[in-house]
C-alpha cells in the first residue's frame, strides 16, 4: 500500500465524517446554550442561590458544608467547570473536595449528557434517576467511610432569610462571563468532537477497532461490559459524553451494539466518564483522585452487575 493510498483513505474518511459530525455538534451547542443561558438567568435573579440554600440542609448527610451546595447545583445543571468555579470561593478541606468531587462527576451536566445518551437508546428517564441516586449514595457512602467526618455542619442559612427573587448586581459583567465562556465551550466542542470523530472512523478504517477491544477486553469483562462496547468506553473516560457525543452516536449507526448492552454501557459511563480532563481539574482542586476514580468504578461495577442480574431473572421468567 503506498503512502498516497493511505493518504487518500484518510481524506475520503474525513470527508464523509465532517457533516455528521459538524451536525452533532450544532444539537449539542443548542441544547449547552440553552440550558446554560437559563442558569445564566437563574443565578442573575437570585433564584439559583435560593435553590442552593434550600438543598443545603441535605449536604449534612454528605458531610459537606451548606455552601457546597452551589457547587453541586451548578455542576449538576451545567458542567464541572461551573462546580469548580463555585468551588474555589469555599474553603473546603481535602476530604470535602474528594465527596463534592465524586458527586459532581457521577451527577454533571444532566439535561445535556442524558439527552445524549437517550439519542442511544436509553431512557432519558433512567439516565436521571440512576444518575442522581448513584451520586447521592456516594456522596453518603463516602462520609462514612472517609476518615474525618465532621459530627456536624454548622452555619446552615436560614431558608426564610434568602429572598426567592433578587436581582443580582452587575448583571451585565454576569451575561458578558456567560457569552464568552458559551463561546470558548462552542469553540472546544467544534475541535474535539469533529476531530474525535474523523479518528474513529479511520479506525475502523484501518482496521484497528478490534485491536483496542481486545486489549480493554478483560477490564470491561470485570465492570460486566461486553467488548463490543471497548471504543465507547475509550471515548466516553477519555473526552466524556458531550465531546464524544458524535462518536457514540455514529457507533450505534452501526448496529453492532444491542440495546442491553447499550443500557448496560450508559449506566456505566453515565456515572464514571470525563476521567482525564475533569478528574484532573478536581485533583488540582484538592481531591484525592483516586477515591473519586475508583469509588465511581465501584459504584457502576455494582449497579451493571445488578442490572445483567436482572436481565438474565427475566429472561428466565
Amino acid at each position: 500500500m503506498t503512502q498516497e493510498t493511505v493518504f487518500a483513505r484518510m481524506k475520503r474518511v474525513a470527508a464523509e465524517a465532517t457533516p455528521k459530525a459538524f451536525k452533532t455538534i450544532l444539537w449539542i451547542f443548542r441544547i449547552t446554550a440553552i440550558v446554560s443561558f437559563v442558569m445564566f438567568v437563574l443565578r442573575a435573579l437570585g433564584i439559583l442561590n435560593w435553590i442552593s440554600v434550600a438543598v443545603s440542609p441535605v449536604f449534612l448527610y454528605f458531610g459537606l458544608p451548606g455552601e457546597a451546595s452551589l457547587a453541586y447545583v451548578s455542576g449538576y445543571f451545567i458542567n464541572v467547570y461551573s462546580c469548580v468555579a463555585a468551588l474555589s470561593t469555599l474553603e473546603l478541606s481535602v476530604r470535602e473536595v474528594t465527596i463534592l468531587g465524586t458527586m459532581t462527576l457521577a451527577a454533571h451536566a444532566m439535561i445535556l449528557e442524558s439527552a445524549v445518551q437517550h439519542k442511544t437508546g436509553t431512557s432519558r428517564a433512567y439516565c436521571y434517576i440512576i444518575r442522581t441516586l448513584a451520586s447521592l449514595a456516594l456522596g453518603i457512602l463516602l462520609n462514612l467511610i472517609l476518615p474525618g467526618r465532621p459530627h456536624y455542619v454548622a452555619n446552615l442559612t436560614p431558608l426564610a432569610d434568602v429572598p426567592f427573587f433578587q436581582l443580582q448586581p452587575d448583571i451585565q459583567g454576569l451575561f458578558v462571563s456567560w457569552l464568552l465562556s458559551l463561546l470558548k465551550l462552542g469553540a472546544w466542542m467544534l475541535c474535539i468532537i469533529w476531530l474525535l470523530n474523523i479518528v474513529q472512523r479511520e479506525l475502523y478504517e484501518f482496521g484497528l477497532m478490534e485491536k483496542i477491544s481486545k486489549v480493554f477486553r478483560p477490564l470491561l469483562a470485570v465492570f460486566g461490559l461486553p467488548a463490543s462496547t471497548s471504543f465507547l468506553w475509550i471515548v466516553a473516560n477519555l473526552v466524556g459524553l458531550s465531546y464524544g457525543s458524535a462518536a457514540i452516536m455514529d457507533e450505534m449507526e452501526r448496529n453492532t451494539i444491542n440495546r442491553r448492552d447499550i443500557d448496560l454501557l450508559n449506566t456505566h459511563i453515565g456515572i464514571s466518564h470525563s476521567n482525564l480532563e475533569d478528574l484532573s481539574i478536581l485533583a488540582a482542586c484538592g481531591g484525592i483522585w483516586y477515591i473519586i476514580l475508583l469509588s465511581r468504578w465501584a459504584m457502576v461495577t455494582v449497579l451493571v452487575w445488578c442490572l445483567k442480574l436482572y436481565y438474565r431473572i427475566r429472561a428466565s421468567r
